[in-house]
């Protein structure tokens, strides 16, 4: 099987790096791709929006299956495109990436199909948005209701900080993408990512995973794209992953199917957990970055034939296998980022990374120039680990981000801090227990001797 990857960053290297352990795929292409793809795909130079450029490839080289990584061509209707030309494609139709291309619509699905998620109104006109703002008061989020790469949700702590957010998005800030807002309460809980395959009337579960978005240590500054993620995420036990299935995932894939819109591809439910369980925080339709790394690092089972059989309405029955051992990808990014940054610095050091046992370095941001490996975004690296929990495969994570060399670059310190105190908190509990049990055992041995 010819299999092309559609995108260029960390997502899609995970994907790549995936599919290329599959005993199905005979050959292997990535458009556009990058530095660290061209060392396992044949990278070709076509836009993922050129849709003319790629059927014409998939049609001269005998594509047999396409996966689309990025979600701008996905919500354009890059898998409807190939769906026409009689090409197999992984991802949603353009009338359901509409879960991820508009908020309002989301969480006017939500609202009519009883989906628990934040409480909302939606403005196209700034003086009344401000005016709902000024009623309710921070903290409060402000989000622009289509793509925005994603940086368009604005959790404001004030007024002031949400009637600014109102008026930037507003103001074109995100161009077209914020024609239209939602401005909605403030959920109090822990957030964590969910996933499931869907073939349209089928959705199967698979790992969940927690992102740290903030650019900075502490979860501080703006919100970027991603600077770590870590599987499986311990907030959400066997039951949490039920009660989302039930009242969540399941209820959206039948009202998307009433609408005339069946899902097909990853559905990735970004969810707050608070004290009445999962709620809704917004859909994206595509796996996240860097949520994919994490996955592909512990999935076993074949995540191609997985891809496939969504993609054919064949899940029924099906299973994936994942590894019991942690992941964590740790991001490095160029100075600067999320602002701006410069491009075209050298990185060192990458082969070393991968000597440490368990770590992979996936690319996102580079390319490769005359044997050079030079930056070439904001988000460069992911250096991804695994270990027997996440404290271990944060710890290799960043032996790993030692041996690199690329003073460029930085990243958090800090990635999965959550799950470490949890299970350094567990720890001490069982340390205890043991102490406990065990003075209660030597009781009875100390009265026995004194008779």
């Amino acid at each position: 099987m010819h299999v092309l990857v559609i995108g260029a960053g960390g997502r899609e290297h995970a994907l790549c790096w995936g599919v290329a352990r599959s005993p199905l795929a005979t050959r292997l292409s990535c458009a556009p791709g990058n530095g660290g793809i061209s060392q396992l795909a044949e990278c070709v130079d076509i836009a993922v929006d050129d849709f003319d450029g790629i059927v014409a490839y998939c049609r001269a080289e005998a594509v047999d299956f396409v996966i689309v990584g990025p979600e701008g061509p996905l919500v354009a209707g890059l898998v409807d495109r190939l769906d026409a030309e009689k090409i197999l494609a992984f991802g949603p139709s353009a009338r359901a990436a509409i879960l991820e291309g508009s908020k309002v619509f989301t969480k006017n699905l939500c609202k009519r199909h009883n989906i628990p998620t934040a409480a909302f109104e939606k403005f196209s006109d700034l003086a009344k948005a401000q005016d709902y703002i000024q009623e309710r008061g921070g903290p409060i989020v402000v989000k622009a209701d289509g793509l925005a790469a994603g940086k368009g949700a604005i959790v404001c702590e004030t007024t002031e900080e949400a009637l600014a957010a109102a008026e930037d998005i507003l103001g074109g800030q995100f161009g077209d993408a914020g024609n239209e807002i939602v401005v909605e309460q403030f959920m109090v809980g822990e957030e964590a990512s969910f996933f499931a395959l869907c073939d349209g009337g089928n959705a199967l579960p698979l790992a969940t995973a927690q992102d740290h978005k903030a650019v900075f240590d502490g979860d501080r500054g703006p919100n970027t794209g991603g600077m770590g993620a870590y599987s499986p995420a311990p907030v959400m036990t066997d039951e949490m992953c039920q009660k989302t299935m039930e009242r969540i995932i399941l209820p959206t894939m039948r009202a998307m199917e009433q609408d005339g819109r069946p899902f097909k591809g990853v559905l990735f439910a970004g969810l707050m957990i608070t004290e009445r369980g999962p709620q809704l925080i917004e859909y994206n339709v595509r796996f996240g970055d860097p949520e994919c790394q994490v996955l592909l690092a512990r999935w076993q089972s074949d995540p191609l034939a997985a891809l496939v059989a969504a993609a054919k309405g064949q899940l029924a029955g099906y299973e994936v296998d994942w590894s019991e051992r942690a992941a964590i990808t740790v991001v490095m990014a160029a100075q600067g980022y999320p602002g701006d940054y410069a491009k075209g610095s050298e990185i060192n050091g990458i082969a070393e990374a991968e000597a440490i046992a368990r770590v992979s370095v996936l690319h996102a941001g580079t390319q490769l120039e005359d044997g050079r490996m030079l930056s070439n975004g904001g988000r460069v690296l992911g250096v991804t680990a695994q270990g027997r929990d996440i404290r271990t495969a944060r710890e290799r994570a960043y032996q790993g981000i030692e041996a690199i060399d690329w003073p460029e670059g930085f990243c958090r310190s800090d990635i999965g801090w959550r799950a470490v105190e949890r299970e350094e908190q567990a720890e001490r509990d069982a340390n205890e227990s043991s102490v406990k049990n065990s003075d209660s055992v030597a009781m009875p041995m100390i009265f026995g001797d004194l008779k």
